[in-house]
C-alpha cells in the first residue's frame, strides 16, 4: 500500500521563490523535494534543523544608534568612511 501525497499551499515573497527554485536547481533538487527533506526532518527530529536566531544588527537599539550616527553625519556634513571589521 503506498503513501497518498497531498498539496500544501503557502505564500511567499516572488523574489524569494525564484532564488529557492534557482538554489533547488544547483542543488539537483525540485522544491517539492526539498521541502519534503525539510519537513520529514522536522518530523522526525521535532525541531526546526537549524538555528533560528536574531541578527542583533536590526535590534532596536542597533537601529537606533544608527539612525542617530546617519543624522549626526547629515547635519555637520560628515564624511563617509568604510569600516574595518576585522580590528
Amino acid at each position: 500500500m503506498g503513501h497518498q501525497t497531498v498539496n500544501i499551499n503557502f505564500r511567499m515573497n516572488a523574489e524569494l521563490k525564484s532564488n529557492f527554485e534557482k538554489a533547488c536547481q544547483e542543488l539537483g533538487l525540485t522544491p517539492t523535494a526539498a521541502f519534503t527533506i525539510f519537513a520529514t526532518k522536522v518530523a522526525r527530529e521535532r525541531r526546526i534543523p537549524f538555528e533560528v536566531a536574531v541578527d542583533p544588527f536590526y535590534s532596536e537599539r542597533n537601529m537606533a544608534r544608527l539612525k542617530k550616527s546617519i543624522a549626526q553625519m547629515e547635519s555637520t556634513g560628515g564624511t563617509i568612511h568604510e569600516v574595518d571589521v576585522s580590528d
